[in-house]
C-alpha cells in the first residue's frame, strides 16, 4: 500500500505524519517541477501551503492537484486534505473558498467535534481538542454533501468528510512544534515567539489527539476504503 502526497512547498512536508502513518509514502514536490499524477495510488494527502487555494498563477499545478482530488472522490480513494488542501478539495467539489473575514487564524487553537464525529472513523475520538492552526483564508460554504465533523470559534468549518473516504482538515495535525517554528519566523509575525511556546507547551496533546487520526486514515488505506 502507498499514499500519494502532493507536497506545495518544502517548509510544509509531512512533519508528524510521516512517523505516524506507517506506510510508504510517494511525495510529489510540483515546486521542483515534478508532475502532478493523474490518478493517486491507495491513498492521497494533500498538504498546505501559502498560495490561497485559487491563486493559480503563483501556483500553477494548483488545477491539476484540484482535478486529482476530485477524482480521489468519485473513485471513492481515500484522501485527507490539509489545509490548502482542505480549500483544493473544497473548491474542486463545488464549494466556495474565500479570504477569511476573521483575519489570521495561528498558533494552538481549540476545535470542538461536531454531533457526526462520533461516528467518524478519523474524528471519533477528538473530542474537544488542540489542533495547530495558520491559515487567513476560509472554507465559507462545504460541498453538497459534505459532512462537517469540527468546529472552532473563528472560522467554523474545521472539518468534513466528503463521500465516505474523504475528509478535509482546515487546522494543521501534521505540524511539529519546529514546523510551526519556522513558519512564523518566515512571515515574521510579531507575536512569534509567544505562539511558537504556545505550540510547543501543546506539543503532548497534539500527539495524543492526531497521531490516533493518522492511524485510523492508514487503516482506511489499508482496507481499500471499505466501510
Amino acid at each position: 500500500m502507498r499514499i500519494t502526497v502532493i507536497e506545495h512547498e518544502a517548509e510544509a512536508g509531512l512533519g508528524y505524519l510521516a512517523g505516524w502513518l506507517g506506510l510508504a509514502c510517494d511525495v510529489v514536490r510540483p515546486y521542483l517541477g515534478e508532475e502532478i499524477p493523474a490518478r493517486p495510488a491507495d491513498g492521497l494527502i494533500v498538504l498546505g501551503g501559502a498560495a490561497a487555494a485559487w491563486e493559480d498563477e503563483r501556483s500553477p499545478w494548483q488545477p491539476a492537484t484540484r482535478d486529482l482530488l476530485r477524482r480521489a472522490v468519485d473513485e471513492a480513494t481515500p484522501t485527507l486534505a490539509v489545509c490548502l488542501g482542505a480549500q483544493l478539495l473544497t473548491m474542486a467539489c463545488g464549494g466556495t473558498v474565500e479570504r477569511g473575514a476573521n483575519g489570521l487564524e495561528v498558533g494552538a487553537r481549540e476545535v470542538v467535534a461536531l454531533p457526526a464525529a462520533a461516528s467518524d472513523r478519523l474524528l471519533s475520538g477528538a473530542g474537544r481538542a488542540v489542533a495547530v492552526q495558520y491559515h487567513q483564508d476560509a472554507m465559507t460554504r462545504l460541498p453538497d454533501g459534505a459532512v462537517p465533523l469540527m468546529t472552532g470559534s473563528q472560522y467554523p468549518n474545521q472539518a468534513y468528510r466528503l463521500g465516505a473516504v474523504a475528509w478535509a482538515v482546515q487546522f494543521h495535525p501534521e505540524a511539529t512544534p519546529e514546523i510551526f517554528a519556522s513558519w512564523t519566523e518566515e512571515s515574521g509575525l510579531e507575536a512569534a515567539d509567544e505562539l511558537n511556546a504556545e505550540v510547543k507547551a501543546a506539543e503532548g496533546a497534539l500527539v495524543a489527539t492526531w497521531r490516533p487520526m493518522a492511524e485510523a486514515f492508514a487503516e482506511v488505506v489499508r482496507a481499500g476504503g471499505r466501510v
